[in-house]
């Protein structure tokens, strides 16, 4: 399986997690790691580019850091131009069984993100409307997987959820 990560992180070379994540699979064939600052400074998406990068995988994946409830606003950006343009081109069915995930480093630990906590909310329901998105494009959200408390994780969480990661991403 073709696997194409959409990084968006405005400093992944200052991130601990992320920058971590993404070193953990720099090297393994089938991973496309897409860092959207990168190719992007200016903010104005590709959608042609990105449309060609899409066909040629099967599982797309988001990943960024948690702001605000939500993406970093260039996936936000990316999701308007390149959806938009899949659903309203000539091939709105392309994405149609394709997988999708979302990978997120999170500042709070775990017990924040629950009906009790502090955010009164799961992290899926928070990105529900991503997931909504995706289903709407045809394509089979997976579950999200979560780094949490990226301001305190400790070395061996952190190796643990690299691990997660590696499995996720090369076993899918």
């Amino acid at each position: 399986m073709k696997t194409l990560i959409i990084l968006a992180h405005p400093n992944i070379k200052s991130s601990k997690i992320n920058k971590a994540l993404c070193e953990s699979i720099k090297n393994t064939s089938d991973i496309t790691l897409h860092n959207l600052h990168e190719i992007y400074p200016d903010g104005k998406i590709d959608a042609l580019k990105e449309i060609e990068l899409l066909k040629s995988h099967d599982k797309i994946v988001f990943q960024f850091p948690l702001y605000w409830f939500s993406s970093p606003s260039i996936l936000k950006e990316w999701q308007d131009v390149v959806f938009s343009s899949i659903l309203y081109g000539k091939n709105p069915k392309m994405l149609s069984g394709k997988t999708f995930q979302i990978i997120t480093s999170i500042g709070s630990p775990k017990e924040k993100y629950t009906s009790d906590g502090r955010n009164q909310k799961s992290i899926d329901e928070i990105l529900m409307p991503m997931n909504m998105s995706a289903s709407y494009m045809n394509m089979k959200p997976q579950d999200v997987f979560g780094v949490y408390n990226a301001m305190g994780i400790t070395n061996e969480e952190l190796s643990k959820a690299t691990s997660d990661y590696q499995k996720i991403l090369i076993n899918s």
